[in-house]
């Protein structure tokens, strides 16, 4: 990592009542890069993309978006400060057709008119929600709503982007979508968590990752050297 980082974890655990999920973690990624957190299922991947974004509160350690600490905030504050996590599942409103949808959340970031724009951006980057615009999203394949959740993140990136599996349950065809856009944003200048069972995806997007294992950082470094350990280090797992 070079430079400063942009969100940094610092000794933070964090628990689901009496269980605890995470002990002292430490990771940290730097301005515009991509961060991969891999890990058996029940390592605490997710419990790290959520404790990032606000959406559970760590018990101790602290999380800090720019150098500013996010402990006493609320997800949407967090949010609204540019640090966004993805959208889980299909959160579609389905019977209105897919321009709608698109029309109705970027309206809440954007004026009429940069409306247009948007939406270009929005059918360059899923040409197959361009193919579909007029169609009810309700009526899509499963695949097809949650790239249309996605999109609503991906074409008007925030300054960091928590993206938790958002390959599960997609076509190949549709991952490799998502990918492609993730890198456009990267590009832009959006940092990136990236929480993905499918290692080579987020091994090809990341500079550095980190392998986590019952909670604990195992090992964090350049991507290209986790993914020659990658093997050795998710060898063991456990249930998440």
């Amino acid at each position: 990592m070079t430079g400063e980082p942009v969100l940094t974890l610092e000794g933070v655990s964090a628990s689901y009542g009496p269980f605890r999920a995470l002990f002292d973690i430490d990771l940290s990624v730097g301005e515009g890069q991509a961060l991969a957190l891999l890990g058996a299922n029940g390592a605490g991947k997710t419990t790290a993309a959520r404790v990032c974004s606000g959406l559970l509160r760590p018990t101790s350690g602290v999380v800090r978006h720019r150098g500013v600490d996010l402990a006493r905030k609320r997800p949407f504050e967090i949010a609204r400060a540019g640090l966004v996590q993805a959208p889980e599942g299909r959160s579609v409103f389905a019977t209105l057709t897919v321009e709608e949808n698109l029309e109705l959340w970027f309206r809440h970031s954007v004026g009429k008119s940069e409306l247009g724009a948007l939406l270009d951006r929005a059918y360059e980057a899923f040409p197959r929600l361009g193919e579909r615009r007029h169609q009810v999203a309700g009526t899509m394949s499963g695949g097809e709503q949650r790239m249309l959740a996605l999109a609503r993140v991906l074409v008007d990136p925030p300054d960091v982007l928590v993206a938790d599996e958002l390959s599960l349950g997609l076509a190949p065809i549709i991952a490799d979508e998502v990918y492609r856009t993730l890198a456009r944003i990267k590009e832009l200048g959006t940092t990136l968590v990236i929480v993905e069972q499918q290692i080579p995806h987020a091994l090809a997007l990341a500079d550095e990752a980190a392998v986590l294992r019952s909670g604990r950082v195992i090992h964090q470094g350049p991507a290209a050297e986790v993914a020659e350990l990658a093997e050795e280090l998710l060898l063991g797992g456990e249930g998440d």
